[in-house]
């Protein structure tokens, strides 16, 4: 774990300078788009876009609502860095609302933008779109952060931020060898049943940086490129792993604590769940500069108690 954040890290400082220089010509799933100069209005059309602007000094005019009720669609590791009133994008993309904010580049790199949304936005400013063969929301984190910081003129500063948090992310990983090989599965009911996130995921891309492997038996049930799989209530042993982890973007875990099989997993049975609650959710979730920080502090504690081989402490949001 140690020797790959070290060449991770290296690989990162290796990027040449010019890699800053403008005119800038990205080429994305699209076709390319060139930025002619340092951008100073930036629109995000992604999901959680805002947090790697903010974590970069740079206000956006325009920011994307996914989810939650937050003022300005910002999550509390972020507001404080807010200090604009951006546009709020909600629903389907408003294409006069977006061209009022004047962007001198549209950053949606984790939109899920189609052929015809991307055509429209060109028409308002430059777009980056996310990188060819890579799907609309499996870009790394650490990926959306280098292009977002590479598009905007603060290249080092990402780089600098990656790598604290990776090496935050190595530290953690070596102080608990014991979770290296250990599956965990990130488990979650929606009202077309209970599910779980495959390797293709950020979320389990997360876990994996801390040793954790994905339960094959998720995998197993992935087509190619799906990033989650469901079950039925009846068949919940996929999920079984040395730890589940539940998430749920309203505090409120009634709808798990319902599922008639779920007393019979093993990891059920020893204790070894944690209940991620509607904040340390969000930081897992967004997944980025600023939100990563958050949800390392609140994680490590719920999987240490989760896997301290006591089965009835827990350190969660339950």
């Amino acid at each position: 774990m140690k020797n790959l954040a070290i060449i991770l890290t290296t690989l990162i400082a290796a990027l040449p300078a010019w890699a800053q220089d403008y005119p800038m010509t990205i080429t994305h799933k699209f076709g390319t788009t060139v930025i002619e100069d340092t951008p100073e209005r930036v629109a995000s059309v992604d999901y959680a876009g805002a947090g790697d602007l903010l974590a970069l000094g740079v206000q956006p005019v325009a920011i994307r609502y996914w989810y939650g009720d937050y003022e300005n669609a910002v999550w509390p590791w972020a507001q404080p860095l807010l200090t604009t009133m951006p546009e709020i994008l909600r629903g389907d993309l408003n294409f006069e609302q977006i061209a009022a904010t004047e962007p001198d580049v549209i950053i949606a790199i984790w939109s899920g933008i189609d052929q015809n949304e991307y055509e429209q936005l060109s028409q308002i400013a430059p777009v980056v779109a996310v990188p060819e063969g890579v799907g609309d929301y499996a870009m790394a984190w650490d990926d959306r952060a280098l292009l977002t910081g590479r598009v905007i003129g603060k290249l080092a500063e990402a780089e600098a931020q990656i790598t604290a948090i990776r090496e935050r992310l190595a530290h953690v990983a070596e102080s608990h060898p014991e979770w290296d090989g250990m599956t965990a599965s990130v488990a979650f009911v929606t009202a077309d049943g209970p599910g779980a996130y495959t390797a293709t995921d950020i979320r389990p891309q997360i876990l994996a940086s801390l040793g954790f492997r994905n339960p094959p038996a998720v995998e197993a049930l992935a087509a190619d490129g799906a990033f989650s799989v469901y079950f039925s209530e009846e068949a919940l042993e996929p999920l079984n792993a040395d730890m589940i982890i539940w998430i749920d973007a309203d505090d409120h875990f009634g709808h798990v604590r319902a599922l008639a099989t779920r007393p019979f997993l093993p990891a059920v049975q020893d204790g070894r769940e944690v209940f991620m609650g509607k904040e340390i959710t969000g930081a897992f979730s967004h997944a980025t500069l600023l939100s990563l920080r958050r949800a390392i502090d609140l994680m490590v504690p719920m999987f240490e108690a989760a896997l301290d081989g006591n089965s009835s402490t827990h350190a969660d949001d339950r």
